[in-house]
């Protein structure tokens, strides 16, 4: 499940598949809240819709944007806030959580980590073989949050796979070699 948090408008995406195979849409929704609540209640008002969604489609992972510095510091803090909903929604239910920056996920969808969002969304068509891109682009970034955390949260997996079982024969963690 892919989580592109906002206060304004957070975006959920639920795909389903594996690397190497045909990925498939299985939700996509964006929670809205009115900019006339008071902070507090649109929290709650994006918390319920998450645990709505994680209780309905129980997904394996959650991969939430990672928050990085804009210039307007107050869509900074709506995100970093409904960021936090997300991550403890996810905490609670014992979900791994994976965070992406922006970049990383308009580089693992469209090739270039400076996609603009109409290319992101073009390309989340054609992954999911869509009839057209999903709207508003919150919808979209949710949806390559999911696509990107299933193509490189895989490979992340077996690494750390890897690792273990290195460490469970008695061998050091080679990351810990290099300091």
């Amino acid at each position: 499940m892919g989580i592109d948090p906002g206060l304004t408008r957070c975006g959920m995406g639920v795909v389903e598949g594996e690397v190497g195979r045909p990925l498939r849409l299985v939700d996509v929704n964006v929670l809205r809240t009115s900019a006339d609540e008071h902070v507090s209640r649109r929290l709650m008002h994006i918390e319920r819709g998450i645990e709505a969604w994680l209780d309905e489609h129980r997904p394996d992972a959650v991969a939430i944007e990672r928050v990085f510095a804009r210039s307007d510091s107050s869509t900074v803090m709506g995100t970093a806030q409904a960021s936090g909903i997300a991550m403890v929604a996810a905490a609670r239910r014992g979900l791994p959580i994976a965070l992406h920056t922006p970049s990383e996920v308009k580089a693992a969808v469209s090739g270039s980590g400076r996609a603009a969002k109409a290319q992101v969304g073009a390309m989340v068509t054609r992954i999911l073989r869509l009839d057209a891109p999903p709207k508003p682009a919150d919808a979209a970034d949710a949806l390559a949050l999911a696509i990107t955390h299933i193509w490189r949260g895989g490979a992340q997996a077996r690494i750390d796979a890897a690792l273990a079982a290195a460490g469970s024969l008695g061998r050091p963690d080679p990351r810990k070699a290099w300091g």
